[in-house]
């Protein structure tokens, strides 16, 4: 049975590219078709309808037309608009880069309920939550397994022995972590990481959000995380992420002021 030709479904706008004077396309985040994109004609103009329900990181549901090459986006209707990132320059940041990381790590046409249901409480928790650093390493993590690239933290990569409570080091080459014996001999770059920082990246990726979220870190920890981490999707991707750089430098002219 052929697909109907008009279809609605919710979806996250997690891109949007300029087409001509005013017309876009988007792509979206979906909990049963995946990645795909859409046509919106003339959606920069300032009467149009539709803008307003399809910013970058607004929670909508939007209906479609197939297409030969492309769909063609013939309404939208806001389900949430998550304002506070958009009146944040900060939050605006973090959500664009949790925007960036799905994109980057999915195809088009995939379903992963899974990952957009983490994506979307992700967005929520980024209004809400405190401690916003937590709640991208928490996404960062469980974005890895979702993609299939669930790092090791429990045991050495390499000899498979259970890692003890000392200062191991973290290989992105390998995936994982490596104990003090096989970490000289590894061929790859590895980062040494404290016993704390262990235990926080074993706990924010094996613990639902509920347990994980109530930890306090201190600053020097948090960079700790954040640089294995951004290591290593910046190894699995080989290449920076664009947002997370930008990141970098919003945080340090935060810090300055």
């Amino acid at each position: 049975m052929p697909e109907p030709r008009e279809y609605n479904t919710e979806a996250i706008v997690i891109r949007k590219t300029k087409l001509g004077e005013a017309d876009s396309i988007l792509t979206f985040f979906t909990p049963r078709l995946g990645k795909i994109q859409g046509f919106a004609k003339s959606l920069r103009k300032p009467k149009s309808k539709m803008a307003g329900h399809l910013e970058l990181l607004t929670y909508s549901t939007v209906a479609l037309l197939r297409g030969r090459n492309v769909d063609t986006i013939t309404g939208a209707q806001t389900i949430d608009a998550f304002v506070p990132l958009k009146s944040d320059l900060w939050l605006t940041s973090c959500g664009l880069y949790v925007a960036e990381l799905v994109n980057q790590f999915t195809a088009e046409h995939q379903e992963n309920e899974p990952l957009f249901q983490l994506m979307l409480e992700t967005l929520k928790r980024l209004c809400l939550e405190p401690n916003k650093e937590l709640t991208l390493r928490y996404f960062e993590l469980h974005l890895l397994e979702s993609a299939g690239y669930r790092p090791q933290l429990r045991e050495c990569v390499t000899c498979h022995k259970a890692l003890e409570p000392v200062e191991n080091s973290f290989s992105a080459a390998a995936g994982g972590m490596l104990c003090p014996a096989c970490a000289p001999a590894s061929q790859s770059f590895s980062y040494p990481l404290s016993v704390n920082a262990q235990k926080i990246l074993r706990l924010l990726q094996g613990e639902d959000y509920g347990a994980a979220g109530r930890v306090n870190i201190s600053i020097e920890l948090a960079r700790e995380i954040e640089n294995v981490i951004s290591g290593y999707l910046k190894h699995l991707l080989e290449r920076e992420v664009k947002s997370a750089v930008w990141l970098d430098e919003l945080r340090e002219q935060l810090r300055s002021k």
